[in-house]
């Protein structure tokens, strides 16, 4: 009977440790984003579209949108990976060069599911000194992979200094079937004052050629935000306090 109870025991505080683990996931729950969990949702300026791409840099693809940015004079927030950084400094540079905003997305692209808080520290830490340095701007924003806020990784960005910022609206631009215009529908509902767009400029964890049609989406996008009087651009531009 002692061992079964202290089996018991055992397996109830991991449980307990787990569900902590996974607790801040929960933000990503619309009910949430909406009310409680607003300014990590991305909730912004009322008259304003914050444009956001994850994954990257890419050598691949990512100069192409940056390309396309430029011709529609838009400027944008990427979150980079740290392992897509590291074997493309020069693009990391451009981004900073062409006006654009760096942030973090993590060293590599997984989920946490299983609490390694040293781990989670370490990772955000070495892709928090790898953006800072190898693009020459700090930076101030974090997006965990796939929106799954642990507990160790909100500690882990908050330790750095990086505030933590999910989306509103995405465009599903990842998938194999994606077309410009489907990531536009897709989108469109979603591009209303104060909200955060998801796109993708590398196609490194979604469907292969993926990023070219988050590509051919933008001008859809920029041309929907500008009809309804709607500034975007970057988080830095947001109305989000940073830190």
């Amino acid at each position: 009977m002692r061992g079964a109870r202290t089996v018991g025991a055992a397996a109830t505080v991991a449980a307990g440790v787990e569900l902590l683990h996974l607790a801040p996931a929960a933000v990503r729950l619309p009910a949430l984003r909406r009310t409680v969990a607003r300014r990590t949702a991305g909730h912004g300026a009322p008259d304003r579209v914050a444009l956001t791409f994850d994954d990257g840099p890419d050598p691949a693809s990512t100069p192409y949108i940056l390309d396309a940015l430029d011709r529609l004079e838009l400027r944008a927030t990427f979150f980079l990976l740290g392992a897509m950084l590291e074997r493309a400094p020069g693009l990391g540079r451009d981004l900073v060069e062409r006006g654009h905003e760096v942030a973090v997305h993590g060293w590599h692209h997984r989920t946490p599911w299983y609490p390694a808080p040293r781990r989670d520290l370490a990772e955000v830490r070495r892709a928090a000194e790898a953006v800072a340095g190898l693009c020459g701007a700090r930076p101030r924003w974090y997006r965990p992979p796939y929106g799954v806020l642990t507990g160790g990784l909100a500690l882990a960005a908050r330790r750095e200094g990086l505030r933590t910022v999910l989306w509103t609206a995405w465009g599903r631009d990842w998938t194999e079937r994606a077309t410009p215009a489907s990531v536009y529908r897709t989108a469109a509902p979603g591009l209303v004052g104060g909200a955060t767009l998801l796109l993708h400029d590398s196609d490194c964890t979604s469907a292969p050629g993926s990023w070219r049609a988050t590509l051919g989406a933008l001008p859809a996008i920029a041309d929907h935000c500008r009809e309804r009087g709607l500034g975007l651009g970057p988080l830095r531009e947001h109305g989000l306090a940073g830190g």
